[in-house]
């Protein structure tokens, strides 16, 4: 049984880490570098996987994620570590690894994705592999679509524009095929597989550990008025039954470096 396994009980890192392993060809000895790694999902399991032959490095931008990554550490897997850094702005002192993976942290890119892809490539060692998961377009359409949808009916213009461009804005299955192509990546895997968020209403909406503290606050963040706002997405928590089930994309994109340039 194995000491450090994905978290059973987490609904939304755990399948995204599922759907990342699914496409990872992880052996012992390999090097990993882990971006936006978190408080260690999948870095603990990642690294359990490489052995003491291996090394793996999670980097992230938050340091009380790396200083609870830490503590869960302790003193075991001593060729775990991890360091703050921004995935955007990689120091030219990183070394290059055999492996690139990222639960969850394309997303983060933003705005320069590509740039930053590009960038982290460059980590890689050739006939290197990386995988990277994220929430792709499609990504709780039926909410936006409510949202919209209310916002349209309020004349609330200027906030549709904005939760527009937010929406528009999120990298899809086919944005990650065409630039890992336009890498010249080699034996590329790009899916999206569903995803079913459950919620109830009102407050356990609003509140959602999923929901809050990301998809729902880019809504609020359409907002200058914060008391529309919360009046606005009041209405929408009582009216869950017009958008459930609420579906998230898991996207995988996957590809090997080649051995030439």
């Amino acid at each position: 049984m194995p000491t450090w396994p994905l978290p059973k009980r987490d609904p939304w890192s755990t399948p995204f880490a599922e759907t990342l392993l699914s496409q990872l060809d992880l052996t012992p000895g390999l090097t990993i570098l882990d971006v936006a790694s978190g408080h260690g999902l999948p870095a603990f399991y990642l690294a359990e996987h490489t052995g003491p032959t291996g090394k793996v490095l999670g980097i992230d931008i938050h340091p009380t994620q790396l200083a609870r990554a830490r503590s869960i550490q302790g003193q075991q897997l001593p060729w775990l570590q991890f360091e703050e850094h921004d995935v955007r702005h990689l120091p030219s002192t990183l070394p290059s690894f055999d492996r690139i993976t990222g639960n969850l942290s394309f997303m983060f890119f933003r705005p320069n994705r590509f740039e930053a892809l590009q960038d982290l490539i460059r980590h890689l060692q050739p006939g290197g592999q990386i995988v990277l998961t994220f929430p792709s377009m499609g990504t709780f359409d039926s909410l936006w679509q409510r949202v919209d949808q209310e916002m349209k009916t309020r004349r609330l213009d200027k906030e549709r524009t904005k939760l527009w461009n937010y929406i528009h804005e999120r990298p899809s299955a086919q944005d990650a095929r065409h630039w890992l192509e336009q890498l010249q990546m080699e034996r590329i895997v790009v899916e999206d597989q569903p995803l079913e968020v459950e919620t109830g209403s009102g407050q356990e909406f609003l509140w959602h550990p999923l929901l809050r503290g990301g998809f729902l606050d880019d809504v609020f963040e359409c907002f200058e008025d914060q008391e529309l706002a919360n009046e606005f997405m009041t209405t929408i928590s009582h009216d869950v039954s017009s958008f459930v089930p609420l579906m998230a994309q898991r996207c995988v994109m996957a590809g090997w470096k080649p051995l030439q340039p």
